[in-house]
């Protein structure tokens, strides 16, 4: 019983955490989906394919985001990663 009451503790204070509850990321200059989605549709790519995008930001930072096919042939952007270019 003493093991099974942190855990049950543990459980309903992360049922608390979703990534739901994350605002979506917004597009920034040199994203794929700046000034909305691409003129072209990724008609041959199966839904729930992964496309990767790396650039500089106005500050000189690397950026990496990771976006995925959504059913309509739309992108959705699910993560970025901004650092430096040559990392210590």
């Amino acid at each position: 019983m003493k093991a099974f009451l942190p855990a049950l503790l543990a459980g309903a204070l992360l049922a608390g955490c979703s990534s739901a509850d994350r605002p979506a990321l917004e597009p920034i200059p040199g994203s794929i989906t700046y000034g909305g989605q691409p003129r072209t549709k990724l008609t041959k790519s199966p839904v729930g394919s992964v496309a990767y995008n790396q650039f500089y930001n106005g500050t000189g930072q690397r950026v990496e985001e990771t976006y995925i096919l959504q059913p309509d042939r739309s992108l959705k952007l699910v993560r970025r990663e901004i650092g430096p270019d040559f990392p210590d």
